[in-house]
């Protein structure tokens, strides 16, 4: 990241989101003058490092992608040796962007056709370029449709499997990379191993004494429609707080009451650990536990404890194999160190099966995969495809078209809603509403002046805020962040302002992802300025209540 020439934060506030990982962004363009490009619907903390922005419309990436290749591909800038050599479904890719040219498509993106032209040749030409996102571009009804569309722009150009190039979903939690890389995906293993390859699941099965389902498990949005369903009557919760953090919040907490049994194992008692009917107190503190993390960049790195935990909390590990042994589950369970459970790990993922606890400690961290002892981990996951010939599947270009927000703003609901995070704050809140910060514990609704002149508010008036989902009450603040039309608020704080009674359940068919960031609202004045920090509460919709 420091070295690169090239940085693109497209649906990526990372100065606020990412700190640290921002920082490193900063080295590279205050010391090397490397160009930062920001693509996002709001003018985000950091935009003033950069050379270029896109305020692009919300829902508008994938036009905005497409446009952007078809400027690449029309000009003349695709690594045509690179598409030759290294990829696939090329052709169907040059035929889809034809049809998004800057000019044209000027209206679904918000973007101005010359500053689409401009980065399309920046990206083409720059010898080295980083293309990141997070949740501006995940959190919809189409993620994968818009992840797709950045993966293309990486194939076109190049910009993949090098040092200083490559495609970079900054992860927005500490270990999500782990927890996928350990099987927590309802359609793979451990090492992403696929779970319906029979080869690879009687491994699996031997190993552990038990028949391993060859059909594929349900990710969250399907346990909640099997919940509504009443398929599903009990529900084990490690370490997540959806009583907060689901998208329509009133639908999920409906969910919840129906629940014959709740078990919440979690470090703190959660808004959803206070409606479970059992709660395990745990040590999933990354200062208490002993094991393994991994980073964005696929580093796999020793942890150790350097508190001791408080009160009766117990090990993660230990909880789940003293529940199994109590529930008499076959596989032959028993209290393991966290070495052991490495050492099974690594005898059944190819892609962790050189990391030994002992060269993890010697080298600081080993990049997947690593397939034996000798080899030196992988910096680069997509390197192999600058191989002649390339080693493995080519790289396919995945069709990627345009379509429209879940939801349209309208005369009943005109503005819309889009949601993130701010820096003095986490997620849910869980880990920092209980601390003092120097920017306060309090949400508020950013707006333009033009729209505020427009409702007749003032810095700071409540106003209520309504989908067609909820209401709720906030106070306004005057931003120039957001352009008209557009406002926005975080999630950080449901105890005071519950944004996700607002927020959007469609889903992305594929990964299950809900629409947090496009929601249509109506936003009328309740009252005049309050001191900043007084308890909002929030109104329920009338329907609802």
């Amino acid at each position: 990241m420091e070295d690169t020439d090239l940085i693109i934060l497209w649906g990526s506030n990372a100065r606020e989101a990412h700190p640290v990982m921002f920082h490193h962004m900063m080295k590279a363009v205050r010391r090397r003058g490397a160009k930062l490009v920001v693509v996002d619907p709001r003018r985000i903390s950091g935009t003033e490092f950069a050379s270029m922005y896109l305020p692009v419309n919300v829902g508008g990436d994938v036009a905005l992608a497409n446009a952007v290749g078809h400027v690449i591909v029309e000009e003349g800038l695709a690594n045509t040796e690179f598409i030759e050599a290294a990829t696939d479904g090329f052709d169907a890719y040059r035929k889809t962007v034809q049809n998004y040219r800057p000019e044209d498509v000027e209206k679904l993106t918000g973007v101005d056709a010359r500053l689409v032209r401009q980065l399309a040749r920046l990206y083409a030409t720059s010898e080295r370029a980083i293309l990141c996102w997070t949740l501006g571009i995940t959190e919809h009804h189409n993620a994968v449709q818009n992840v797709h569309a950045l993966i293309n722009l990486g194939l076109v150009t190049g910009h993949v499997g090098r040092y200083g190039s490559g495609l970079a979903p900054l992860r927005g939690q500490n270990n999500v990379q782990g927890g996928g890389d350990m099987g927590a995906l309802p359609n793979r293993l451990p090492g992403f191993q696929n779970l319906t390859d029979p080869e690879i699941r009687k491994r699996f099965s031997d190993a552990w004494g038990v028949a391993l389902p060859a059909k594929s498990g349900k990710h969250q949005t399907a346990m909640f429609e099997a919940m509504a369903a009443g398929e599903m009557r009990a529900l084990y919760v490690i370490g997540e707080n959806p009583i907060q953090s689901e998208a329509n919040l009133h639908h999920v907490r409906s969910l919840f009451d129906g629940l014959d049994f709740l078990l919440v194992q979690d470090i703190f008692l959660t808004p959803t650990g206070e409606r479970a009917d059992v709660v395990l107190p745990a040590t999933a503190s990354w200062a208490e536990g002993m094991g393994t993390v991994t980073s964005s960049e696929r580093r796999v790195q020793r942890m150790r404890p350097a508190l001791k935990p408080p009160g009766e909390a117990r090990d993660d590990l230990w909880i789940v194999e003293e529940l199994a042994m109590r529930l008499n589950a076959p596989g032959g369970w028993r209290h393991r160190t966290a070495e052991e459970t490495w050492d099974e790990l690594r005898s059944l993922s190819p892609m962790h099966r050189g990391m030994s606890y002992a060269r993890l400690e010697e080298l600081g961290g080993i990049q997947w995969p690593c397939p034996s002892e000798g080899h030196p981990g992988s910096p680069f996951l997509h390197g192999r495809l600058w191989e002649r010939p390339i080693s493995g599947m080519r790289a396919p270009f995945v069709v990627a078209d345009h379509e429209p927000t879940a939801e349209q703003v309208d005369q009943d609901f005109p503005f819309m809603l889009t949601t993130g995070r701010r820096l003095a704050a986490f997620n849910t809140g869980v880990q920092t509403r209980h601390y003092a910060a120097p920017r306060g514990h309090h949400e508020t609704l950013e707006m333009c002046s033009e729209d505020m002149e427009a409702l007749g508010l003032e810095q700071g008036d409540v106003c209520r805020i309504s989908s067609r989902r909820g209401a709720l009450e906030v106070q306004v603040t005057r931003s120039r962040k957001v352009h008209p039309g557009l406002v926005f608020m975080s999630l950080n704080h449901p105890d005071e302002v519950a944004t996700n009674l607002l927020t959007l359940d469609a889903t992305d068919p594929v990964a299950g992802t809900a629409e947090f960031k496009a929601t249509a609202v109506q936003i009328e004045r309740v009252r005049a300025a309050v001191p900043v920090g007084h308890a909002i509460r929030e109104a329920v919709d009338s329907h609802h209540a």
